[in-house]
């Protein structure tokens, strides 16, 4: 008899555990079936239309304060940490080079309008001039005219003739005079007023550099933020361009998500995003809008970028980063800071938009005018010194 052979004890007692078998497999398989179904519900139905990563994070304007003069720092308006607005005094330098500077400028600007307006004086002066000598001129011609008559007549001698023949010349040559040294002057100021003559001009452009490297002894903030990474000290000795601090405006960052290049197919521009940020949690989610999206890889714009045409090449899925524009309400409830890690997940159903802008910018990004004010106030100086200087003195005050 076979040693391998069940009986038929045994046989009846293994049919009950081959069934449990069967129906955990069939369960299993069901089990399966269910959820490869309804993944493949949750795929078409609604994960196929967003695209998420977590490869994402809060970028932003770091804006470098660095001064556009030399000084030594003698005061320190802000520490990391503080919120500045925009024109607050960061830094301050020992002003006293550059107020001394300025003072000798005004000095020259003022002295300097006086002397044209003395060069339009003279040619007034030479105009009457002129008009003398020319009455002169034709009084010498007169009389010489009449003595030449009363000399063919043997009414009066030659030599007195003669002296009304010299006196007419030397009027003539006065009047030729006169009309150069007029010419020469009027040449002076010809076709300008004081404002406008070119002394004035140069002298009015070395203030208006004095007067702005004085305003540039204090250092002021470009845009309204938050200071970071300060480090200018007291007694520092700065040359231009130096980094002393930087500002960041924490109500303009925005996200850079680096989605997978498999991933952009149906990303367009002003599509609806939904971020997370893992400082908040899922309980806070910011709205937002893809604004745009890169123009090469990470890896193609690295400090080190991949040489592939070498030949020890590995293919690997590179990623483009998309920026992300997040609503100024949400940001304003719930701040960020720059380099958060975020959870960006895209709504991907439009896809009317474009991939890349069509259209130039209209208006700059980004702006301050906090400069422009301090080259007003010095052109309002040049022009009251010009006013100054360029009236005529009352006869009170000339006595």
């Amino acid at each position: 008899m076979n040693s391998t052979t069940s009986t038929p004890d045994e046989q009846q007692n293994a049919k009950p555990g081959n069934g449990r078998r069967k129906a955990f497999l069939m369960g299993l398989f069901l089990i399966v079936l269910i959820g490869a179904a309804a993944y493949a519900a949750y795929y078409y139905l609604h994960a196929r239309w967003y695209e998420s990563t977590d490869d994402a994070y809060v970028d932003g304007n770091v804006v470098q304060i660095t001064p556009m003069s030399t000084g030594t720092v003698i005061s320190i308006g802000a520490d990391d940490g503080n919120r500045v607005e925009a024109g607050q005094e960061l830094v301050r330098f020992d002003p006293s080079d550059a107020e001394v500077r300025q003072q000798s400028a005004e000095a020259t600007l003022a002295k300097t309008v006086r002397q044209v307006r003395g060069l339009f004086s003279n040619v007034d002066a030479y105009k009457s001039d002129v008009s003398a000598r020319r009455v002169a001129l034709e009084k010498a011609r007169s009389d010489y005219n009449r003595r030449q008559k009363l000399a063919k007549s043997g009414a009066i001698s030659q030599e007195e003739f003669a002296h009304a023949k010299d006196e007419l010349a030397s009027a003539q040559s006065a009047l030729s005079s006169a009309e150069q040294q007029l010419n020469t002057n009027r040449a002076l100021i010809d076709q300008t007023d004081i404002a406008d003559h070119p002394d004035v001009r140069s002298a009015a452009a070395n203030l208006r550099q004095a007067y702005l490297d004085s305003a540039r002894s204090r250092v002021l903030a470009p845009v309204s933020g938050y200071v970071a990474k300060r480090t200018v000290q007291l007694g520092n000795r700065v040359q231009p361009g130096t980094a002393l601090m930087a500002i960041i405006p924490l109500d303009q960052v925005w996200v850079d998500a680096n989605f997978k290049e498999t991933q952009l197919r149906n990303m367009r521009i002003g599509q609806p995003v939904e971020v997370h940020a893992d400082l908040y949690g899922d309980d806070i989610t910011y709205r937002g809008t893809v604004e745009s999206l890169g123009v090469g890889t990470g890896s193609a714009f690295s400090l080190l970028p991949a040489q592939n045409a070498s030949g020890n090449w590995i293919k690997i899925v590179q990623r483009v980063p998309v920026r992300i524009r997040l609503d100024a309400d949400d940001l304003k409830a719930h701040p960020l800071r720059i380099g958060l890690s975020m959870l960006v997940t895209v709504d991907i159903h439009d896809t009317d938009g474009s991939a890349l802008a069509e259209m130039a910018p209209q208006q700059p990004a980004f702006s301050t005018d906090i400069y422009h004010q301090q080259l007003q106030e010095a052109d309002e100086l040049i022009a009251r010194l010009i006013r100054d200087n360029s009236a005529a003195p009352t006869q009170a005050a000339a006595r």
